[in-house]
């Protein structure tokens, strides 16, 4: 069993235990559940690359990154540093996340676009990113088929959520829904989590008509940037280039100045 299949198996059992602790109808009575939600300023990616930066405390593949840090003062320095958008992986097992730093993030930004980034297989945990404050969901489609991909994208639009899809080859594209905006390529692979920035511009010419293209993972050099946004790519998400500093907000600064 590969890192991701472990992934996978261990999340059906804790969606299992969360719907039993926390049904749908206790989710509705969040404050934030069914929200109008924050959107991706396009028109300004036109003119610069969109920095989607990540909060993250630990990843399978690197280990401990910055176990204490404190996500909503992270958000603000990345808020200030003029990111588009910001990454919060909500699984604890594999990378220290919870669903409350969703909810302390909201609270302390209200109008900071949030992506849930999680392994989503189940329609309930759509509905725990809208309860909890989140604007994105990601969907990746390597765990999940082309029915599930459909249906969890137009349950998401129901939410007011946007989806950020999340390929590695070509061949994942065919699972792709036109309800989806955001279509983003994973430089890292997440079986053997091997990384290549270069299977982003191999990608480029394959994304769907009208898309927003993503490039995501490995990055950490402006000319790397650059280069992806000239081939097309719009914004691009990164975290242990941030969360592997003693300062991620400051990094986040310093990056995106050079830009």
């Amino acid at each position: 069993m590969n890192i991701l299949d472990a992934i996978v198996e261990q999340k059906r059992m804790e969606i299992l235990k969360r719907k039993q602790k926390r049904p749908l109808s206790k989710l509705g009575t969040f404050p934030c559940y069914r929200r109008k939600t924050n959107v991706i300023s396009l028109p300004e990616l036109d003119a610069k690359p969109g920095i989607v930066a990540e909060f993250k405390r630990k990843s399978p593949s690197r280990g401990p990154i910055h176990m204490g840090a404190e996500p909503a003062d992270v958000a603000a320095a990345y808020e200030a540093a003029g990111v588009a958008a910001m990454s919060i992986l909500t699984d604890r097992k594999f990378f220290g996340g919870s669903l409350m730093d969703l909810k302390q993030v909201r609270e302390s930004c209200p109008q900071l676009v949030l992506l849930r980034k999680d392994f989503i297989i189940d329609p309930y945990q759509l509905h725990e990113a809208s309860a909890y404050g989140a604007d994105m969901v990601l969907l990746i489609a390597a765990i999940l088929d082309r029915r599930e991909v459909e249906e969890l994208a137009l349950e998401a639009a129901s939410l007011g959520l946007n989806t950020l899809f999340e390929v590695h080859d070509a061949g994942e594209l065919e699972k792709y829904h036109p309800e989806i905006r955001f279509v983003g390529v994973n430089n890292r692979d997440l079986k053997r989590f091997k990384v290549d920035s270069g299977r982003s511009l191999e990608m480029i010419g394959e994304m769907p008509p009208g898309v927003v293209p993503v490039s995501e993972s490995g990055l950490s050099h402006p000319k790397e940037i650059r280069k992806l946004w000239a081939a097309g790519y719009r914004l691009f998400l990164m975290g242990e280039t941030f969360m592997k500093e003693r300062d991620p907000g400051a990094a986040c600064r310093r990056l995106m100045e050079s830009l």
